[in-house]
């Protein structure tokens, strides 16, 4: 299943991120997870985050910044804040008069134009990359897929349970809040199917308790590039990463790993 890295295509830049919002019931936070297109090449049919690969128009963005984040950097958030804008309908990692009529017609008006710096202008609104935290960068090279995405992760917190959300029926059949313990449920149960990078982020989420538990551990770890790599265990062959990069689980019997 392995490959030479001097083999691997080019990853294709991406950027994902886990919104968090507060239980109703006071329990563990939920998580927004969405359900890709059967039709899509990559994780058709799987259980994954919002997100997507980063446009030229994000770089472009991202290098008229300026500010403390290098332009690549800024233009991986900017492709997070214009995708969940556009899969989701929410408004994160924006400034300005924000409402839930505003982010309808927000997502209308991105989707006519496909350029996130129209909607700004439009909507008098700023970027404010500070409500997205890294929490790690995932680029599966030594793997055969039909698509390599060198992709960042992201966290967020709406800090509230009143949200509107509405599937964009062209890349995402379903959009779902749940805990990350239910969702690592539901994966057991078969009711949904998650990628190998997808369920050990499941199982990292599934530590906290609250955002700000998230938050501090995401900053306490510095982000590093995640390689799944082959090992051994007991005879059998694994797909294994890092000791040390914050997951509980690093490995799973390459027999039962999903891929995209």
């Amino acid at each position: 299943m392995s490959i030479n890295h001097e083999d691997a295509p080019a990853g294709i830049p991406a950027a994902t991120v886990i919104i968090f919002r507060n239980a109703r019931d006071g329990g563990p936070p939920e998580i927004l997870m969405t359900i890709r297109s059967r039709e899509m090449v990559f994780a058709g049919g799987m259980a994954v985050f919002p997100g997507g690969r980063v446009d030229p128009a994000d770089f472009e963005l991202g290098a008229m910044m300026g500010g403390p984040l290098d332009p690549e950097e800024a233009a991986h958030q900017i492709a997070v804040v214009r995708e969940t804008l556009e899969e989701t309908g929410l408004a994160i990692g924006l400034s300005g008069d924000i409402d839930a009529e505003k982010a309808r017609a927000a997502r209308r008006y991105l989707m006519q134009t496909g350029d996130l710096a129209s909607v700004l202008d439009h909507f008098g609104w700023e970027l404010d990359l500070a409500q997205l935290t890294p929490f790690a960068r995932w680029y599966p090279k030594n793997e055969r897929i039909p698509r390599v995405y060198d992709t960042r992760f992201y966290i967020a917190d709406l800090g509230t349970g009143a949200v509107e959300i509405e599937a964009d029926l062209s890349e995402n059949t379903h959009l779902f809040w749940t805990t990350a313990q239910g969702a690592l449920d539901a994966a057991e149960r078969g009711d949904i199917k998650v990628i190998f990078p997808t369920r050990r982020n499941l199982e990292r989420l599934a530590l906290f308790e609250d955002f700000a538990a998230a938050k501090e551990q995401a900053e306490r770890i510095p982000v590093r590039t995640i390689t799944p790599h082959m090992g051994e265990r007991e005879g059998k062959t694994w797909l294994e990463i890092g000791e040390d990069l914050g997951y509980p689980v690093t490995g799973e019997p390459l027999d039962t790993v999903a891929r995209g």
